[in-house]
């Protein structure tokens, strides 16, 4: 099953580290990359820009407006995302517990919904 591992923190967490401990930190994300790699579960995974690009779309009345931002309210943004494919939840959630951000913000793991593909 194909899971997606979302990566949340706040925003801000970077700026205060030093070159050392940012380098460090990148140096982990490599290791952790490579090693859901070399485990044959990594599909794909991107980090995201800052949430200030970020544009909402909403349509209401058959009418579409976009606004900047998420207008999230919370002390974490979502940064990034691996999508998994794991043989149980287990799998993915263990691999979530390894990201290092998750020591320091959050990493949500939600399943993928499969819909059926039309038929031609």
């Amino acid at each position: 099953m194909q899971y997606l591992l979302l990566i949340y923190g706040p925003e801000g967490h970077w700026a205060t580290l030093s070159e050392a401990e940012s380098g460090a930190l990148m140096d982990e994300y490599r290791a952790f990359t490579e090693s859901i790699q070399a485990q044959g579960i990594m599909q794909s995974g991107a980090p995201l820009q800052a949430s200030s690009t970020a544009r909402t779309v909403r349509v209401r009345d058959g009418r579409a407006t976009v606004s900047d931002g998420p207008f999230a309210e919370t002390r974490e943004q979502l940064g990034g995302f691996y999508m998994v494919d794991c043989e149980t939840e287990q799998e993915a959630i263990d691999a979530a517990a390894r990201i290092p951000n998750a020591r320091f913000g959050s990493v949500e793991v939600r399943p993928l919904m499969h819909m059926p593909t039309p038929a031609p």
